[in-house]
């Protein structure tokens, strides 16, 4: 099953397409930097209890708009047009994973009368001098899944995407297109250590779960208690057999925690 897509435009012109189906209270997802598609099987399990909207960041869908987000607050005050755009009927659940996640909290954060819960899955944003995270920027796709994944070996095969290398046209678009997302990513994701989110996040006004893999080897389990213990209505909850990517590889897991909290 896929969710349908549509698109919308923002009060400051910004066109993209948002993934939507199933019913419910509204949710809206905001991915990490590995993008989104409408066939996500997290999107799908949570559409089973939820309206889920899943917008799909600039830079990251087929439009040339990777430089129409520049900074932290461009990210956070879009999230919050988009949702305007949606015009939902009520304020929604808002959910992301690992850069999603960061920009959610951002969101919750500045206006935090304007969600119902918060659901965080490995949120970046934090940093910790005795626990730094490795740099992504800096690795080969082979590399990450090493850091992405519970299993790296079934990893490197979902980073790749069936791309085949020895179709030097297909090949060439899977690293243009990789090259733009990190490219966007790498405004807020690098370098962590100025964001700051720390000094925000007890702003957060709503009851948040937090879900994190238990093998995640990016954003290390000490995080997750940070964040845990900054964050003042904060439910933390592992994941077994899942790293970084907890929604690729337990989304049934991870929508069955969702929807026992929300």
């Amino acid at each position: 099953m896929s969710l349908d897509t549509r698109r919308i435009t923002t009060r400051r012109g910004i066109e993209g397409d948002v993934h939507t189906g199933g019913s419910g209270q509204d949710l809206v997802f905001l991915h990490g930097a590995g993008g989104v598609v409408a066939g996500d099987p997290l999107l799908n399990r949570l559409s089973e209890n939820y309206t889920v909207h899943a917008p799909v960041w600039p830079g990251f869908g087929p439009d040339a708009t990777e430089t129409l987000l520049e900074d932290m607050l461009d990210f956070t005050l879009h999230g919050w047009d988009v949702v305007d755009a949606l015009e939902l009927e009520g304020p929604p659940v808002l959910a992301g994973h690992s850069m999603g996640g960061m920009i959610a909290a951002e969101m919750a954060s500045v206006a935090r009368h304007d969600l119902s819960r918060l659901v965080l899955m490995a949120p970046a944003g934090m940093w910790d001098p005795d626990n730094p995270s490795p740099d992504l920027f800096a690795m080969l796709p082979f590399e990450m899944a090493e850091v992405l994944f519970h299993d790296p070996v079934v990893g490197e095969k979902l980073m790749m995407g069936g791309v085949d290398f020895g179709d030097n046209e297909a090949l060439s678009e899977f690293m243009v297109g990789n090259a733009r997302r990190l490219g966007t990513a790498g405004k807020i994701l690098f370098p962590i250590p100025n964001r700051r989110l720390s000094k925000r996040i007890h702003r957060i006004g709503v009851e948040t779960l937090l879900l994190w893999g238990r093998s995640d080897r990016l954003i290390d389990l000490a995080y997750a208690h940070m964040w845990d213990r900054l964050i003042p209505q904060a439910d933390l909850r592992i994941i077994d057999e899942a790293g970084h990517m907890l929604p690729v590889e337990q989304p049934d897991e991870v929508a069955r925690a969702v929807a026992s909290f929300a």
